[in-house]
């Protein structure tokens, strides 16, 4: 996990494992809670070894909502959610997406690099892609 978040960036700063966030009565549970400076945000990570469910969203919104409202300092930035998923169904995300009013995105993620000839392929096509007239 360490290298992970060392590829997002070296102003992460960890703040705590399963770190508690008591709303009302109970108790809950962000995965990993870091701070980025240079956003000048906490950012929550929600780790999910199996497949994308709408209410993972509904879960991660809760938990941003409490940071922000208990956590945040007047100085900061509105706190960043990041969901990790083993996997997605591209149809079930865009429903659980359509009406949110905050910016989000979902992502599959992969623990090995593609080919490195697929990569040449699609940095190539990006490059093709910005430099041709519109």
């Amino acid at each position: 996990m360490k290298k992970f978040i060392l590829e997002l960036g070296k102003d992460f700063l960890f703040i705590a494992e399963e770190h508690t966030l008591q709303v009302g009565n109970s108790d809950f549970y962000v995965d990993l809670l870091f701070y980025h400076r240079g956003l000048q945000c906490l950012v929550a990570f929600e780790l999910k070894a199996h497949k994308f469910k709408p209410e993972h969203l509904g879960k991660l919104n809760f938990y941003l909502e409490a940071l922000d409202r208990d956590m945040k300092k007047t100085n900061e930035n509105p706190s960043i959610g990041i969901l990790l998923c083993k996997d997605k169904d591209s149809e079930v995300v865009k429903y659980a997406l359509s009406r949110s009013l905050s910016p989000t995105m979902v992502a599959e993620y992969q623990t090995q690099l593609p080919d490195k000839r697929l990569l040449q392929q699609k940095l190539h096509e990006m490059f093709e892609n910005e430099n041709s007239p519109i």
